[in-house]
């Protein structure tokens, strides 16, 4: 009783490698992540100290401002849905199994910091990317293409090394300062807090910044304006959304992943290894393997900094992908080189398993492969040189916006294979290796062998988070650059020279912000894959321990974890239905508040010639309410949704929450994969059609922009939030498991199955809500714009009555007479229309 909460950490001390003690090792590590923020605190203050013009530094300044309010309102929205989650911690720890309050209240502190965690490296995100933002917009005046790669460069790394030193840093604070017998409980709370942080951080962004996105995109079309134009007060609220979504979702996804796969591990590791001197080693090895990558990273990226540097110093055209592609190899290459190195020198003595440390850098390095071959693979399908984004803008020459969807949706699911593919032969070589020697030491290898995948997939962490966080910056220049109409300031090209020694080159400046905003666009692509692939194959780990728990260490009742058991099965098809209603309900907030955002959009914009003036900041702040109010509904009534489901399936029984666990993860894997990849494809075909073909204002241009709003929901809200939901679906279902186990063993099935009957009918209201209480309550006669006349006539000769269809004769003899009928209907319809 009190599962991962009674797990003890054994003496650490215990450990000596070549003479130095484990407990100092770890304190090397942490030494490790105070380097990594100083690294985080110096970029900040260089990037805060650059070159900007002050109409430019005022735009970013207000969106930062729009950011603050927004997070603002989400923290106080995180801590109404940690209630819920401390109501079900007090439940369990405090009431059925007994905790002292002195245990159960730090369960929930390191809940409580796990989200902190989450919800603090957002908002340094935010504040970072809001600097590098106008900062990249005014470098790109002189004309010179170096300076727009390493700006959103150095920031996004910023933000890696400091997510990821936090996380450490946190982590080895348990490991270190506190005492043995309280690490799991400390460990399960903080992984559980983070992966609500995360959750509604991700969700509640993606909807977000599509709404503002659509909203803005929109009006391209409707009104044949320009992108980010400033009359437009939809384009700050976009701005605001890049960062809400772009980069408090990666960001907090991120530190949540990288924590939850490290709780994993030490599960496993105190579950399944069971000589306590080995559990301390293999702790040991972790985290110091985890320390060297965050130097491989910073390594990594320096060295990848002073090639570009020389090489592009005094070009005037860059590739802005080859060197962002550059860094996520050399980084995999350094931190395969170093984890063999580190494993040899801190498992080489370890006898009980002779060759482990080659074994164990061997599954990693399948990982690490996969963090630098599934970038590759997405971009074959999202990049603007990719033949799949290639073949949607043909297909929209002719088409129209249909075949550019469809298009778009040939690329998602060919992406799925390829990357799935990938992924499984990936997981199928780490299998492979388990099977050699490791069971000497611990039960289930595979399984632990599958945790270091993902473990793997996160050793270069800050790389990953860096190239994702690079898109967000880029896409905040453009906008910056247009918002600022520093064109129209009077005088501005001598200011420029005498104030900041630049010659302005204005349209090659604007042609160089499209072209890095679609490099930015790839890279953004490529994260995701990387996150939900980690989620889905670290969730194996979790899982395990639900098993472990089960089976009482995999000894009996293992036949239930089969498809003959009928419970397992019926789990497995719930949980597909779960993902598909997640992905409508989470389009479904987007589409609505998409919907009254251009409503209120079409009612205030001034589009008068005579106006050149920005939209009032009043407006736009109006819209990011809009954004705000309907990303917090949507986000609620899902949370919520997943909440009692989670609750519910735990009590129905628990292997068919074991399936239902893993049928999320799969069908999960594969859903994210698609719309993530297939938004990827619209959205730089867009790009395509707007900087290659500079075809802007066209039919073409029309479909592209089609085509790019129906992938924004695709790749930044629903599929982007099927990897929260997978980890804190599969974590808060350890504690609900073990409640109804717990309820069950004590007597109490009937309330058991009756707690199940009234959790899943609350889930199924929260359903229902989802798409009923965020529907547009619009009556269609309410509407001007359909163009239909009072009494609309038939488009055929069908007489229409109560008595149903009767077909009319017409009055023709013969083919010809046939024929000058249709063309004379033809006519007529033509000419009401």
């Amino acid at each position: 009783m009190g599962g991962e909460a009674n797990l003890k950490l054994p003496d650490l001390g215990q450990v000596d490698i070549g003479g130095i003690g484990g407990r100092t090792l770890l304190a090397c590590a942490l030494i490790v992540c105070l380097l990594g923020l100083g690294f985080g605190v110096m970029t900040y203050g260089q990037l805060q100290k650059l070159p900007v013009h002050r109409s430019m530094r005022e735009i970013s300044e207000l969106i930062y401002e729009t950011c603050k309010e927004y997070l603002v309102k989400q923290g106080k929205f995180l801590l109404v849905l940690w209630a819920f989650i401390a109501a079900v911690i007090l439940l369990y720890f405090k009431v059925l199994v007994g905790f002292s309050w002195g245990k159960v209240a730090i369960i929930l502190a390191f809940s409580l910091i796990g989200m902190a965690g989450s919800f603090g490296v957002a908002w340094y995100g935010i504040r970072l990317n809001t600097f590098a933002n106008s900062r990249a917009a005014f470098a790109s005046l002189d004309g010179k293409p170096l300076p727009q790669h390493r700006i959103p460069m150095k920031s996004g790394m910023s933000i890696g090394m400091v997510l990821i030193s936090v996380e450490l840093l946190i982590m080895l604070g348990i490991m270190l300062a506190l005492p043995g017998d309280i690490a799991g409980s400390c460990f399960i709370g903080f992984a559980i807090g983070e992966s609500l942080g995360a959750a509604a951080l991700r969700i509640a962004g993606g909807i977000f910044t599509k709404i503002a996105d659509i909203g803005a995109d929109l009006m391209k079309i409707v009104f044949k304006i320009k992108e980010d134009d400033p009359r437009n007060p939809g384009v700050i609220a976009d701005c605001t959304g890049d960062n809400a979504g772009d980069s408090v979702g990666p960001s907090a996804d991120g530190f949540e992943t990288y924590g939850v796969t490290g709780v994993a591990l030490i599960t496993f590791i105190l579950l399944g290894v069971h000589d306590p001197a080995v559990q301390a080693t293999l702790l040991i090895w972790i985290f110091v393997v985890r320390a060297v990558m965050l130097i491989a990273s910073g390594a990594s990226y320096f060295i990848n900094d002073l090639v570009t540097k020389r090489r592009y110093a005094k070009a005037t055209r860059m590739n802005f992908e080859e060197p962002l592609t550059v860094l996520v190899w050399l980084t995999s290459g350094v931190s395969i080189a170093l984890t063999y190195l580190t494993s040899y020198l801190v498992l080489g003595h370890l006898t009980q398993a002779p060759g482990i440390w080659w074994k164990l850098s061997t599954i990693i390095t399948c990982g690490t492969l996969a963090g630098a071959l599934i970038p590759e693979l997405v971009k074959a399908f999202t990049s603007t040189k990719a033949r799949h984004t290639q073949e949607v803008v043909k297909s929209s020459r002719e088409g129209g916006a249909s075949l550019n969807i469809l298009s778009g949706l040939v690329a998602g699911n060919f992406s799925a294979y390829w990357l799935g593919i990938v992924i499984v032969g990936l997981m199928s070589g780490a299998y492979l290796i388990s099977e050699h020697g490791m069971d000497a030491i611990m039960a289930a290898p595979a399984v632990f062998a599958f945790g270091l995948v993902a473990f793997g997939f996160l050793g270069m962490g800050p790389v990953t988070i860096a190239v994702d966080s690079y898109g967000p910056v880029t896409d905040n220049a453009q906008s910056v650059y247009e918002l600022s109409q520093i064109e129209e300031i009077p005088g501005i090209d001598d200011e420029l020279r005498r104030d900041f020694g630049i010659d302005p080159q204005w349209s090659l400046a604007k042609r160089m912000l499209e072209e890095n905003d679609g490099a930015g666009n790839t890279f953004k692509a490529t994260a995701k894959p990387v996150l939900i692939g980690t989620a889905v194959v670290g969730a194996t780990t979790m899982i395990f321990s639900i098993i472990m728990s089960l089976t009482n260490g995999l000894t009996t009742d293992m036949s239930n974890l089969s498809i003959l058991h009928p419970p397992f099965l019926l789990g497995f098809i719930v949980g597909g239905a779960i993902i598909y209603w997640f992905t409508g309900a989470s389009t479904q907030a987007v589409t609505t508040g998409a919907y009254r955002a251009v409503e209120f959009i079409k009612e205030t914009i001034n589009l008068d010639d005579t106006n050149t003036e920005r939209a009032s900041v009043e407006d736009s702040r109006k819209v990011v309410g809009i954004c705000t109010q309907y990303a917090q509904q949507g986000m609620l009534t899902m949370f919520l949704a997943v909440f009692f489901a989670t609750l519910s399936f735990a009590f129905v029984e628990p292997f068919f929450f074991i399936g239902y666990l893993v049928s999320i993860a799969v069908f999960g894997l594969y859903q994210a994969i698609f719309m993530a990849n297939a938004g990827g494809a619209w959205d730089n075909a867009k790009k395509i059609v707007e900087v290659d073909l500079h075809a802007k204002g066209t039919a073409l241009h029309d479909a592209s922009v089609v085509g790019d709003t129906v992938g924004d929901p695709f790749k930044d809200t629903s599929s982007v939030a099927l990897n929260p939901i997978i980890k804190f679906t599969t974590l808060f279902g350890l504690l609900a498991v073990e409640l109804a186990v717990t309820m069950t063993n004590r007597g109490q099935t009937g309330l058991v199955h009756v707690l199940a009957a009234v959790f899943f009918v609350l889930t199924c209201v929260f359903v229902y809500r989802s798409f009923y209480g965020m529907r547009i309550n619009t009556s269609l006669d309410d509407v001007e714009d359909l163009r239909v006349p009072e009494n609309p006539s038939p488009l055929d000769d069908t007489n229409y009555s109560d008595e149903g269809p009767q077909l009319a004769a017409p009055p023709v003899t013969g083919p010809d007479d046939v024929v000058a009928e249709r063309d004379s209907q033809l006519a007529g319809q033509k000419a009401g229309e």
